[in-house]
């Protein structure tokens, strides 16, 4: 089950987060967030990276935690999308999915024209789009 999901910006300004979670941990989900961003950067300024790796958008596994998995997505742009999940046996296709149908859904937010570039994204259709994306994680079925 994915508890939350983040749009972090080129110079790492959030962007978007939504938590999924009953409970109140939100601060917790934030922070675990902002410490993928290290994880982020270091893989993206690896000097050891491969030609193949090079044009990769998908990064994997970030890091896994007690309770949580970390999984990170980057856009041609520098823009960081970070999913942070309570499943232990995620595939790489299924987050490869909800990353490029996340990606979609960011494009169309952006595109409005009455969004300022590199600011929070408040539009509600997002809102309502990801969710729908972040229910159907897992299910196999299309956002």
């Amino acid at each position: 089950m994915i508890v939350c999901v983040a749009v972090v910006g080129h110079q790492n300004n959030p962007l978007y987060l939504q938590s999924f979670t009953e409970a109140d941990d939100a601060l917790k989900l934030h922070h675990i967030v902002h410490c993928s961003l290290d994880v982020i950067d270091e893989r993206v300024n690896n000097p050891k990276r491969s030609a193949p790796t090079l044009n990769e958008t998908f990064l994997g596994l970030l890091y896994p935690t007690e309770n949580y998995k970390v999984y990170g997505y980057l856009t041609n742009t520098k823009v960081k999308f970070i999913m942070v999940t309570t499943d232990l046996d995620v595939k790489d296709a299924d987050a490869r999915n909800f990353f490029r149908k996340f990606h979609a859904a960011y494009v169309d937010a952006v595109s409005n024209p009455f969004h300022v570039p590199g600011k929070k994204i408040a539009s509600r259709s997002f809102g309502v789009r990801v969710s729908t994306i972040v229910k159907s994680f897992g299910s196999g079925t299309t956002g």
